[in-house]
């Protein structure tokens, strides 16, 4: 049975997700990373960048257990093994991976960096906000645009890249955006959350998920924790 060691963000939910879709068996390991469960010796084995979420496949692709890091990663390596949510031919398979490239080079990034400062940094500072909040809009764009011209993200079929940027687009509210602003994208975002599995894959672990208030945690997460020497 798969590994997956997780946590209810939006990089976790990619895979839960996934799973979810393909109907593969897990077991689902919390990296509780308000605690500082990403960086115990035994996570870093699997993750040497102490990020969730992280998976160990017993049955690998030679037989042999594998383990691997990366939501991007994870995501291509679950369609491999199950010849879902990839498309078969490489001209149609290059139009995913670009899109999820997409997720992982900018979306990702930029939207953890406008949740940061919109919601946790310890001072509000207007020039950051303004630079993410106007990021995030910009990229809100880019998706609606493409949504615009195919039912999903990378074409005519749902796939991985969908799956990939959905989870981030969830907290539309606190990023600053107005979702009715961006109709191609809403209407593509409300039939993802009509998907079962979609649902459930965004329940798992989510009732483990607390809002970060204390310093122990803000320290943790964004604090000198994350730049000691391992």
């Amino acid at each position: 049975m798969l590994q997956l060691y997780s946590w209810p963000t939006p990089n976790g939910h990619k895979i839960h997700i996934m799973l979810e879709e393909c109907g593969l068996k897990y077991d689902v390991i919390p990296v509780n990373i308000g605690s500082g469960d990403q960086f115990k010796p035994e996570f870093l084995k699997i993750s040497p960048n102490n990020k969730m979420p992280a998976l160990i496949d017993p049955d690998g692709p030679d037989g042999k257990p594998i383990s691997l890091f990366e939501s991007g990663a994870i995501l291509i390596y679950l369609a491999a093994k199950t010849g879902q949510f990839m498309p078969s031919s490489d001209r149609d398979k290059y139009q995913v991976l670009q899109w999820l490239m997409f997720q992982m080079g900018g979306v990702g990034p930029m939207l953890g960096q406008n949740h940061h400062f919109r919601l946790y940094a310890p001072e509000k500072l207007p020039y950051a906000i303004d630079r993410y909040t106007n990021e995030a809009k910009r990229l809100y764009g880019v998706i609606d645009r493409q949504l615009a011209a195919s039912p999903y993200i990378a074409g005519k079929t749902y796939t991985i890249a969908d799956m990939a940027i959905y989870p981030w687009l969830r907290n539309w509210k606190a990023q600053g955006i107005e979702l009715s602003d961006y109709p191609a994208l809403k209407k593509w975002f409300d039939g993802l959350e009509q998907r079962p599995a979609v649902q459930r894959g965004c329940q798992v672990l989510a009732a483990m998920r607390k809002p970060i208030t204390g310093d122990k945690e803000r320290e943790i997460l964004f604090g000198k924790k994350q730049y000691e020497k391992r």
